[in-house]
């Protein structure tokens, strides 16, 4: 290389969504935001329940001042934007500020709108349920409406804690604040709308039919591989494994059903195999492969 000779980055290209995906989520976190408002403004806001992370912070700043709410969760969560689209990438910052542009302007038409119900128990079990269906489906595809997941992934990188962890922390002292604010009723009820809103959001990714995925070591191998196949309608695969103890060899059985359906293969593996070692795991998502369903008879 010659002096004063600068080498250029290839540039890495990047492949743009598709415009039938684009406006799918479009209209999908434009619905999510909105039933997010609507968990926020109908149940826990006018009974005082507060939710956590921005959000959270956002209603007690608006309670204190008066101010409206969607002002504080637009103009708190800027700073998260920026961030986000310098460490996670443009595609989830541009979503996520539109979808907190979306929940603001929501949550400042639906101010005026009287309560479903004013008993606290029914407001933070439905204002969970509500919300954590529309966040559910805004982080589902691509977005977020509240800044704190965001640190909470930065953070994780430089602190010795997980994104879970470091959000329980921050939500933990936001829910106390709130007893300070509204009382300590209210922050317990708090507490139990956040976690319904966990659950739901955890639903509302993963979907109802979730997937799980299945190990079995046994030396009735074929007859539960058959099983599987005639009786369960799964696919499956052998994989070649050696004992580490005893060096010999182990056919594994590899496998991917429905929660739904795990009672029955545990069935199946019990009626070949009572010894047989089986793990079941969770996974968050499958593609490709021969996954779809076949008939049984």
């Amino acid at each position: 290389m010659e002096d004063g000779e600068i080498l250029e980055r290839p540039k890495v290209m990047h492949k743009k969504i598709p415009l039938k995906e684009m406006i799918k989520r479009v209209i999908l976190i434009t619905i999510g935001a909105i039933t997010m408002g609507v968990g926020l403004e109908i149940f826990l806001v006018p009974n005082n329940v507060i939710d956590g992370g921005i959000v959270g912070i956002s209603i007690i700043l608006a309670h204190l001042t008066g101010l409206k709410l969607g002002l504080y969760i637009f103009v708190l969560n800027i700073p998260f934007f920026f961030i986000g689209y310098k460490q996670i990438g443009k595609t989830f910052a541009i979503s996520t500020l539109y979808g907190i542009i979306v929940l603001s302007i929501t949550t400042i038409f639906l101010h005026p709108v009287p309560a479903f119900t004013h008993d606290i128990m029914l407001a933070a079990l439905f204002g969970g349920v509500v919300l954590g269906i529309g966040v559910g489906i805004v982080i589902r595809y691509g977005g977020s409406l509240d800044g704190t997941e965001i640190l909470a992934i930065l953070s994780s990188k430089k602190l010795p804690f997980s994104v879970g962890e470091i959000i329980m922390f921050l939500n933990l002292f936001i829910l106390v604040s709130a007893g300070f604010v509204f009382g300590w009723d209210r922050a317990m009820y708090s507490l139990l709308a956040y976690y319904v809103a966990f659950k739901i959001i955890d639903i509302t990714i993963k979907g109802l039919d979730e997937s799980k995925s299945v190990w079995i070591i046994s030396e009735n191998y074929e007859q539960i591989g058959d099983a599987l196949l005639h009786r369960l309608g799964r696919g499956v695969t052998y994989l070649k494994g050696e004992g580490a103890f005893s060096g010999d060899d182990k056919k594994v059985i590899f496998c991917v059903i429905t929660r739904l359906e795990e009672a029955k293969l545990k069935d199946i593996v019990t009626e070949h195999d009572p010894s047989a070692f089986l793990a079941i795991a969770d996974i968050a998502e499958v593609r490709g492969g021969r996954f779809k369903k076949m008939d049984i008879h």
